[in-house]
């Protein structure tokens, strides 16, 4: 592999596979810090195409676009963990690509990620792995009922899976999604859900935003709270154990964790390889956002400070809030204190994120506050 030595200075072409939001702000904190984008994505409008140098119109797989951005580009990323690993390797025959494939391919299949964490002792809710019919009754047997079957591949935002109750409830379940493996996972006892959201460099440099405390309404992420309402010794914890799974994984990027609060202790949901929808807050809040950490460690460059600099009340806004007559923006910025992030998207669909707002306020129940009121306003 022919690659620029680090750092890669600005001037240089960054490229990023994937074309939603979450690409869409790289791009727009990589051209802010005086690089040129490269995108790949099949959507023709895809939001992070819009922004870009160059938007390069295909599959994640197609050969000669991969082969053109490699080229083209210093160095390359990715905005969402189902990126195939093979066009990750493929890609690293000519440009330096972070995060690795090796970490995608973990944390890309819910089974594969579950198992990493148990065999590196990291605490999770209890599971089962699901790769037929007959796995069903005695994995329900064993993590007990209430619990979850999720698909193990691409299911995110509460797609992808369904709350399971009796033997025949799993059956018809697994068979809705079509056969393909699964994890079932028992229900805890939840008081809080929280996430860290990190960088991490080559040199294993880490710098950790704060805490966000995370509300969630039918499996999509509502209000990001931060600083989280834990114990000082919890939020600790937190950030060693988020610490500790990007140094196993040998991770180069910014990721997230999100953990499940549980009688106090915590235990790992997921793991995202990518800026976090519960890390926008930092676009507002912090000294440096996730995205231009994104950038500094894709380009090998020092990483930020991600030092909270206000309170802070995240709130995502969805396609539902255009079902009659759109949202009332003028409401929302009447107040100095909110800052409105919209992602260009074409369709407005019920539960797609179409763009979030951050309130910002010295403290934060009264951020959080102004939030929900005009959450509900809009």
């Amino acid at each position: 592999m022919s690659s620029k030595p680090l750092p890669i200075l600005p001037g240089a072409t960054l490229g990023i596979l994937g074309g939603g939001q979450l690409g869409r702000m790289f791009t727009i904190a990589a051209r802010t810090m005086g690089y040129k984008v490269m995108v790949l994505d099949p959507d023709a409008d895809s939001p992070a195409g819009q922004m870009a140098d160059v938007h390069l119109q295909a599959d994640y797989g197609d050969h000669a676009a991969l082969k053109r951005l490699g080229e083209a580009c210093a160095a390359v990323t990715t905005e969402f963990e189902n990126v195939p690993a093979a066009s990750l390797i493929e890609l690293a025959a000519h440009c330096r690509v972070s995060p690795s494939a090796a970490a995608v391919a973990i944390v890309q299949d819910r089974s594969h990620e579950k198992s990493w964490l148990r065999e590196h002792g990291f605490a999770t809710a209890p599971f089962e792995l699901i790769n037929s019919e007959a796995d069903l009754e005695p994995a329900l047997a064993n993590v007990g009922a209430p619990a979850l079957l999720k698909v193990a591949r691409f299911g995110y935002d509460g797609k992808g899976q369904a709350r399971i109750d009796t033997p025949d409830e799993a059956r018809a379940a697994f068979r809705g999604f079509g056969g393909q493996p699964c994890v079932l996972e028992g229900f805890v006892r939840l008081e809080r859900e929280i996430s860290v959201v990190l960088a991490r460099s080559d040199t294993g440099e880490c710098a950790l935003f704060p805490i966000a405390e995370n509300r969630h309404d039918n499996g999509i992420l509502d209000v990001s709270i931060v600083p989280a309402r834990v114990t000082d010794t919890l939020a600790q914890q937190a950030r060693a154990m988020a610490r500790a799974v990007a140094d196993q994984l040998g991770y180069v990027g910014v990721m997230a964790v999100e953990f499940f609060v549980v009688g106090g202790r915590l235990m790992v949901n997921e793991i995202a390889p990518r800026p976090h929808n519960s890390g926008h807050y930092t676009l507002d809040a912090c000294v440096t956002d996730q995205f231009e950490q994104q950038v500094r460690a894709l380009a090998g460059l020092p990483l930020g400070d991600p030092r909270l600099l206000s309170p802070v009340a995240m709130v995502n806004i969805l396609g539902d809030r255009w079902q009659e007559g759109g949202p009332h923006w003028g409401t929302l910025l009447a107040h100095p204190n909110i800052k409105l992030h919209l992602y260009g998207k074409q369709a407005a669909r019920p539960g797609r994120k179409m763009g979030h707002f951050n309130v910002l306020d010295t403290d934060a129940a009264a951020a959080l506050a102004l939030a929900e009121r005009m959450r509900d306003a809009l």
